[in-house]
């Protein structure tokens, strides 16, 4: 086969490749595991973290207002509290979807600076150099006389 013997350039090029992406997907998926830690320990301390009034406090609404919305809502916590409180929680919400997005985003571009992109070079210097050795290893062409 021409395959075997030709552009063993290429089949380094696919082994490097492949074995340079190992340490690119540990290193993401640390990235991962340890922002979205954060993220999740931030999130939940938001949605259990409950603001009251002065009558509110009084009226002994810590009592029964602890935990998520919805234990909340179990224990008994007044509708104006936790209506009260919604607003906040929704925004925490949103910023931990906010969170998730731009950390995939950043993993895109992480991923394609440090993967793709010396992928995309090496094949480009492995095509270079395999064209520059195939056009050294050619005869030079033979002149043409003169009539």
């Amino acid at each position: 086969m021409a395959w075997r013997h030709k552009n063993r350039w290429f089949r380094r090029w696919l082994l490097v490749i492949v074995f340079w992406l190992v340490p690119v997907m540990i290193v993401a998926v640390r990235e991962i595991q340890d922002e979205m830690a954060y993220n999740r320990a931030d999130l939940q301390r938001a949605l259990t973290t409950w603001m009251f009034s002065d009558a509110e406090r009084a009226a002994g609404a810590p009592l029964r207002c602890h935990g998520t919305p919805a234990t909340a809502r179990a224990a008994g916590c007044p509708a104006a509290v936790l209506a009260a409180n919604a607003q906040r929680q929704q925004e925490a919400r949103n910023e931990y979807a906010m969170r998730r997005s731009t950390l995939a985003s950043y993993l895109w571009h992480a991923f394609v600076g440090y993967w793709v992109v010396p992928a995309a070079v090496l094949l480009g210097i492995g095509v270079l150099l395999g064209g520059v050795r195939r056009a050294l290893r050619r005869p030079a062409a033979k002149p043409v006389p003169e009539r």
